[in-house]
C-alpha cells in the first residue's frame, strides 16, 4: 500500500498515511481537525539485491570476483575463541582521588 504525506494548513503538522490507491485523499487533520494538503514526495529508493536484476546478473567478471571474495571473507571468523585479547589480561587503572 502506498504511503501518502500530508500537511495541515492550520497547525502545520506533517504526517504520513497508508492508503490504497483507490481511497480518496484525507481532508481533515487527525491532530486538530483542520484542512490538509497532499504533499508531493520523492518516494522510496529501490534496492536491487539477489538474482533476477540486470544490475546484479550482468555485472563485469571483475566485479563478480571482488564481490565473491568479499562475501567469503565476511563468512570467515576474524579470530578464534582461543585467542587471548591483551585487554582482558590488563587490570583497570586505579582512580585518582583529589
Amino acid at each position: 500500500m502506498p504511503t501518502y504525506e500530508y500537511k495541515c494548513r492550520d497547525c502545520g503538522e506533517k504526517f504520513d498515511e497508508f492508503q490504497s490507491i483507490t481511497d480518496s485523499p484525507l481532508s481533515k487533520c487527525p491532530f486538530c481537525g483542520g484542512a490538509v494538503d497532499l504533499l508531493i514526495s520523492g518516494g522510496m529508493g529501490i534496492m536491487f539485491k539477489g538474482s533476477g536484476f540486470y544490475i546484479t546478473d550482468y555485472r563485469s567478471d571483475s566485479y563478480k570476483k571482488a564481490a565473491e571474495k568479499e562475501k567469503s571473507s565476511d563468512s570467515v571468523p576474524k579470530s578464534s575463541p582461543s585467542d587471548k585479547s591483551p585487554a582482558k589480561d590488563k587490570k583497570p587503572a586505579p582512580e585518582k582521588s583529589d
